[in-house]
């Protein structure tokens, strides 16, 4: 059986991106490999075994077309509401807060934020299948 371990995003500024993880989801570089051409930075926290690989691309000054094909990235947090006030706090500028209920009995209640190149984050409150 295979195991998840880490997902890729191509970010343009380094410190940035890792200042905004660390911020937001108090993930922190467990590894960082610099190459001629490109940088790897495997971000982790205590919390999961699985990583984010930020990918820098050396001398790249666009920002990336995030395209229509990328999703999301998810997190679970125990207080969604209490993790909402603390991003809104540092100034990381979540979205609103949403109870789904589409037949009436809440399922899953979550927000989202997006990093400093537009990737979208899901945020939702452990609970069910989201833990």
């Amino acid at each position: 059986m295979a195991k998840m371990i880490h997902s890729m995003i191509r970010v343009l500024d380094e410190a940035r991106s890792v200042a905004f993880y660390e911020a937001a989801f108090g993930l922190s570089v467990a590894e960082r490999l610099d190459f001629p051409d490109f940088i790897l930075l495997y971000l982790s926290n205590p919390e999961s075994t699985f990583e984010l690989e930020l990918t820098v691309n050396k001398g790249r000054s666009e920002p990336y077309d995030l395209g229509d094909g990328y999703g999301h990235l998810a997190v679970s947090v125990v207080d969604a509401a209490a993790e909402h006030a603390r991003m809104e706090a540092a100034g990381l500028a979540p979205r609103k807060i949403v109870d789904f209920a589409p037949a009436g009995q809440v399922i899953a209640r979550f927000f989202f934020i997006a990093d400093p190149d537009g990737y979208q984050i899901e945020v939702l409150e452990r609970g069910g299948r989201y833990l």
